[in-house]
């Protein structure tokens, strides 16, 4: 095994990737357009700029990649000249789902994956729906530790909610065996659930009582306006309209993949604890 990059390393998923390929002994290296705020072994990059790529990518046999449109043809130019012989790509179900509303998010991830399968180096696709740390994004820590009461759209929307945790073990599976080459992953968390059970179990968590304040769709759209770009707002709102009641799929893909069930909304909650106390 050669040295591993993993790019994004101050996200959800990317510090999980790298503390788990750090469990295991991997040679890491992390890059960032800010790498003082990643430790030591960071070094900078910036993924749009292929002036900056070179050294990032000298020795390196493996990256961990996250979905950026820009710059990827200059980025894959410079992997396949210091030779890397495999791209483990966080990206989307939504490439194959049919919800129109995400279609941005959609072409966001499409382009970057047929970049990648043209370029021809070894790639793993991993496709999560739901990432349980969105509601992170959407002011749900604020809204609960100010007075308990969640002030959202859709009680009833249905989310698969996956602990990032089990995203970052089916890449680092991905970066350290062989075996997943061509495949592209669809990660699911253990259950559907939905945002009322999720608030619910949150308040467990934290043992406060917090209460759901249902949202028209409209009041919504205006209350995520200071948070999200438009087309975000149009993908998110919509998908939560569509999912609204409908169970969310779930899949075996994690379980399989690392030899562990997929961790619950119940653990994440547990894990995250003092985002909301």
């Amino acid at each position: 095994m050669g040295k591993i990059l993993v790019t994004g390393a101050s996200g959800q998923v990317g510090r999980c990737v790298f503390d788990q390929l750090r469990d295991v002994n991997a040679d890491i290296r992390l890059s960032g357009r800010n790498p003082e705020s990643l430790g030591a072994d960071a070094v900078y990059a910036d993924l749009t700029d292929p002036t900056t790529l070179p050294p990032v990518l000298a020795g390196v046999s493996a990256v961990f990649l996250y979905a950026i449109p820009d710059g990827i043809d200059g980025f894959l130019a410079a992997a396949k000249k210091a030779g890397v012989e495999r791209i483990v790509l966080l990206s989307s179900q939504t490439v194959v789902d049919a919800i129109p509303e995400r279609r941005p998010i959609v072409e966001m991830h499409r382009v970057v994956e047929e970049a990648i399968a043209a370029s021809g180096i070894s790639y793993t696709f991993l496709r999560p729906e739901n990432f349980a740390s969105n509601i992170l994004m959407w002011g749900w820590p604020e809204m609960i530790r100010a007075d308990g009461v969640l002030r959202f759209p859709y009680p009833e929307s249905h989310s698969d909610a996956i602990h990032e945790a089990d995203i970052a073990a089916v890449a680092v599976k991905a970066l350290t065996e062989s075996g997943h080459e061509g495949r592209g992953y669809f990660l699911t968390g253990p259950e559907s659930i939905t945002q009322r059970e999720q608030l619910e179990i949150i308040g467990e968590a934290i043992g406060k009582p917090v209460r759901y304040d249902e949202l028209t769709d409209s009041q919504a759209r205006e209350a995520l306006k200071p948070i999200v770009p438009g087309w975000v707002m149009d993908a998110v709102v919509g998908y939560w309209a569509h999912t609204d009641g409908v169970p969310a799929p779930i899949t075996d893909e994690v379980q399989r993949i690392t030899g562990a069930a997929p961790r619950s909304f119940k653990q994440w909650a547990t894990d995250h604890v003092a985002d909301f106390s």
